[in-house]
């Protein structure tokens, strides 16, 4: 009813009537009535209209909208604003003037609704605090109510601090800003953390401008990453990198501190501009080469544990923050090219020599070699000339084998000691990698700590032997194994192989020897010192036939020989003839005259 029907009184109102019990006196009932009618408000289904909330319970409200009756809607469609309280004015949506129990059915829900992309593009224009009500959790955010549609609110845009907890934040009401809408899609994006980084942006630049370096603060454990640890210094973070968290070697962050924990650091520097402030925790701390024994010296023994490896080597850390290398150098008296993880690994516990201490620069050198005797120092009498040992085989060249008779003790035997009477091309023919060797020590370079080592050595030489076989114009027989650019390779008698040139290769018929074949050769030169033999197959051939004409040519001779004494008595008496007839020629001329 308006204030104008109950402050003023009806001029025509019939008192007597009323005292005899007829309050409607000559008006009609039906006139009273019209006039009550005519006092609400008119009103329509599907219409939005404010209302007044009356009265409250925990599960409805009542709202007196100026009709005949009041309606009822229940409180969770006020759950986006729980101060909601008797008195206030809310929109409501007329769903039903009067269901089938007489009852006023309103919706605050759905007035709401009806104007919520009105008030949702007004709220981003204005840049209005709206309020919204967390419904639930969704893949990378919260699903918020707000004017009773599901907006979204990315993880990322509740609060300045990273969460670590999504579902407190469930079923509550909180403050937010419209910062996106798609009209095309109906989304909606709200923050929260818009709300609060104005205020922390003021809050930073205050706290910026009093900064110091050197300067100690109390701050919180903020979030931890792999390469430090980020501190909330009370509206402004800082970062200390996992290299100034401590002196000792730390692999992640989290061995050090943890999520929330309250600790004192220092201001290492800042930037005034991009607001970063770099902070350190081990600072605060004495540093550890400041407490090292002052009685530690080069020569000393120490225990450590590996922190660090490197393929050049490793780094012990002997007290916490005070380290030193051991390079792969000095982890072996050996001078083969190997990797530290050969060694030892992290982790280990081991013992070492202190070899170079600089305590200004704060660094240290160790050797785990020196923990035992040089093998070198004693070479002759461990390793006489002359003595024979096992090796091992551990590298080739074009020129000989390397081996290791023992850690730190190598040699070298040449290519020309492998054997007495193989020709070795290559050290791989005659033996493998890591195999083991029979050898005998030939020389010893203590200075270049070397061997020169032999294998044949550890057998005769044959070749003293060889002198009194292979003589030469003697006939062996021998297979052609291999041909090369100059010759051929003939495997003979006794494992011992000689050369013949192509000109020696020839056979009788005027063809050519082939490899495998299998032929008598005679030695043309035979060479102790060199071990070479030269053969010759087509020597054999041709020293027959010079033999053959030689003997025909002897006959030839002797034929001549038998002939000569014939022909010189015909040719004596011829002779004596012709001078008997010029002598009765000469007398007869005598006697003309």
């Amino acid at each position: 009813m308006t204030k104008e029907l109950f402050n003023s009184p009806i001029e025509d109102f019939d008192w007597e009537a009323y005292e005899n019990g007829d309050a409607q006196g000559e008006k009609t009932r039906e006139e009273l009535t019209k006039t009550y009618d005519e006092s609400l408000n008119t009103v329509k289904d599907k219409d939005v209209i404010e209302g007044t909330i009356i009265a409250l319970n925990k599960r409805e409200a009542v709202v007196n909208i100026g009709y005949k009756s009041d309606g009822i809607i229940p409180m969770n469609e006020f759950r986006y604003n729980p101060e909601i309280k008797v008195g206030d004015v809310v929109e409501v949506f007329i769903e039903n003037q009067e269901d089938k129990k007489g009852q006023l059915i309103l919706s605050h829900r759905k007035a709401r609704a009806a104007r919520s992309w009105e008030r949702i593009n007004e709220a981003l224009e204005k840049d209005e605090i709206i309020k919204g009500y967390i419904k639930c959790r969704t893949k990378g955010g919260m699903i918020v109510d707000v004017f009773g549609i599901e907006a979204f609110l990315p993880g990322s845009q509740i609060d300045v601090r990273p969460i670590r907890d999504y579902d407190m934040y469930v079923g509550k009401t909180m403050e937010f800003k419209v910062v996106k809408i798609n009209q095309e899609y109906k989304n909606v994006v709200v923050s929260h953390k818009a709300l609060i980084e104005a205020e922390l942006e003021q809050q930073k630049r205050e706290i910026i401008a009093k900064l110091e370096k050197g300067q100690v603060l109390e701050g919180t454990v903020k979030n931890i990453t792999s390469y430090g640890v980020f501190i909330d210094l009370g509206g402004v973070d800082g970062l200390i990198h996992i290299t100034d968290l401590s002196w000792g070697r730390v692999s992640h962050p989290e061995e050090v501190v943890q999520l929330d924990q309250k600790l004192n650091v220092v201001i290492l520097d800042f930037d005034d501009e991009k607001k970063r402030i770099a902070l350190g925790l081990k600072q605060l701390m004495p540093h550890p080469w400041d407490a090292l024994d002052p009685e530690l010296k080069v020569g000393d023994k120490v225990k450590g544990r590996v922190v660090v490896m490197a393929d050049y080597g490793a780094f012990v850390e002997i007290a916490t923050g005070v380290e030193g290398l051991i390079h792969v150098s000095e982890m072996s008296w050996s001078q083969h090219l190997r990797s530290a993880q050969d060694f030892m690994k992290v982790g280990d516990e081991i013992e070492a020599v202190v070899l170079t201490l600089d305590r200004e620069d704060r660094k240290m050198s160790l050797g785990i070699k020196q923990l035992k005797a040089d093998p070198w120092e004693d070479i002759e009498v461990k390793y006489p000339v002359g003595s024979q040992h096992t090796a091992k085989v551990r590298n080739f060249t074009n020129f000989g084998v390397f081996v290791e008779i023992e850690e730190g003790v190598d040699g070298l035997i040449h290519i020309s000691d492998l054997s007495w009477t193989k020709k070795i091309k290559h050290p791989s023919e005659f033996t493998q990698i890591g195999a083991d060797i029979q050898v005998q020590v030939l020389e010893i370079d203590k200075e270049n700590r070397r061997l020169s080592l032999g294998h044949k050595q550890l057998e005769e030489n044959p070749w003293e032997v060889f002198e009194t076989i292979f003589t030469p114009g003697s006939i062996h027989e021998g297979t052609i194994v291999e041909m090369v650019e100059k010759g051929a390779v003939v495997a003979l008698p006794y494992g011992v192989e000689g050369f013949a040139t192509p000109k020696h290769l020839q056979k009788e018929d005027g063809s050519q020897a082939k490899v495998d074949e299998k032929l008598n050769f005679k030695v043309i030169e035979f060479n102790k010192d060199s071990k070479r033999i030269i053969l010759s197959h087509s020597r054999i051939h041709e020293d027959v036939n010079k033999a053959e004409r030689n003997e025909a040519r002897k006959a030839k001779r002797a034929a001549k020989r038998e002939e000569a004494p014939v022909l010189n008595q015909q040719i004596e008496r011829a002779t004596l003839g012709d001078l008997e007839a010029l002598a009765a020629l000469k007398e007869q001329l005598s006697q003309s005259k």
